[in-house]
């Protein structure tokens, strides 16, 4: 395994809320309206800092899709997925795009975020 260098971004960013290593930018929101199994989650066209695992076929909301989870290279949480393809030509424009769930993350909060900060201070 080699070694790990770490981006450091600027501006307006979301980390990872266990080790606070930087993901994305504010600015490379594609869409604020993705669901996961916890609550509300933000499709990124860019991030950082992130390994993934092993792709696999799954059916979601919008249809089968081939995604693969994206992990913090900081501590190795998982902060939510990566599509690989999407088998339905509506859903083209989400390949090679990720998806962070805003109670694994932690950025310049809108009330949304909040509400999600609020679920993550009760997980145990």
């Amino acid at each position: 395994m080699g070694r790990v260098f770490i981006v450091d971004l600027e501006g307006q960013i979301y980390s990872c809320k266990h080790c606070n290593t930087h993901l994305t930018k504010e600015q490379d929101i594609m869409s604020k309206s993705f669901q996961c199994r916890y609550g509300q989650a933000y499709l990124f066209n860019e991030v950082v800092n992130i390994s993934t695992g092993n792709e696999e076929d799954r059916m979601l909301m919008t249809g089968h899709h081939t995604v693969t989870d994206i992990f913090c290279v900081g501590c190795g949480s998982n902060v939510g997925w990566k599509y690989v393809t999407a088998h339905d030509i509506n859903q083209k424009y989400k390949e090679g795009k990720s998806v962070l769930e805003l109670c694994k993350i932690v950025g310049p909060y809108d009330s949304n975020d909040l509400v999600c900060q609020e679920i993550s201070r009760l997980e145990i």
